[in-house]
């Protein structure tokens, strides 16, 4: 059942560190919990996909600790490949990696794009910061985005992984979920105009909201 009313608030892990213990320790946990949720398994597929337009770059936003980020660089080993975050250059990110520091609202728009990959970043935003990443996107040919599902199945199965997740997790995960999105809410923030995007949506049991948008 879908949860009515986005809540966006701070998360605990944005206010730490890098390298603060709960900060290491809340990220090992979100890597579990992504590996669960197969959330980097879709998006490498969704970008093999659309692996024609890789030539033109692929850029990750909200790259966090890099982990997705190396795996393209992996897959794609021909492409050019852009990451932005606030946090500092994680230290196994593969050399080859640009890695752009920052706040992505105050760097230029990228005159020509191929695949954007986002990766359970658009939640920390609404109104129109969400409005402004989507005019940031306009140039991309490709849009891979994966966010929580707005709906209480992934709060009770969230609560399961309590015991095993520290404090900070434990806060984030149900903080992240009411921030999520429920269906057509994120072409719709974004502003994705349908007589420019075409827009495929699913969503998963596991808790993900997930959208593959293209140029026609």
């Amino acid at each position: 059942m879908p949860v009515s009313q986005r809540i966006v608030i701070p998360e605990l892990l944005d206010h730490l560190a890098p390298g603060d213990p709960e900060a290491q320790r809340s990220r090992r946990d979100l890597r579990r919990i992504n590996f669960l949720m197969g959330n980097e398994r879709w998006v490498a597929a969704a970008v093999w996909r659309h692996s024609h337009l890789t030539a033109h770059g692929i850029v990750e936003i909200g790259a966090g600790d890099g982990m997705l980020t190396n795996k393209l660089a992996r897959q794609f080993p021909q492409a050019e490949v852009t990451a932005y975050d606030l946090a500092p250059r994680p230290e196994n990110l593969a050399a080859r990696v640009k890695w752009q520091r920052g706040d992505i609202f105050t760097m230029p728009t990228p005159e020509t794009g191929g695949v954007l990959v986002a990766n359970l970043f658009l939640h920390h935003f609404e109104g129109d910061s969400l409005l402004a990443l989507g005019r940031w996107m306009q140039n991309f040919a490709a849009l891979i985005i994966n966010e929580p599902d707005r709906c209480q199945l992934p709060h009770f199965l969230g609560g399961l992984m309590h015991p095993c997740i520290n404090r900070v997790t434990r806060h984030d995960l149900h903080v992240s979920i009411r921030a999520g999105f429920a269906a057509g809410e994120i072409g719709q923030f974004l502003g994705l105009d349908g007589g420019h995007w075409q827009v495929r949506e699913t969503s998963t049991w596991r808790g993900a909201r997930r959208v593959v948008a293209w140029r026609y």
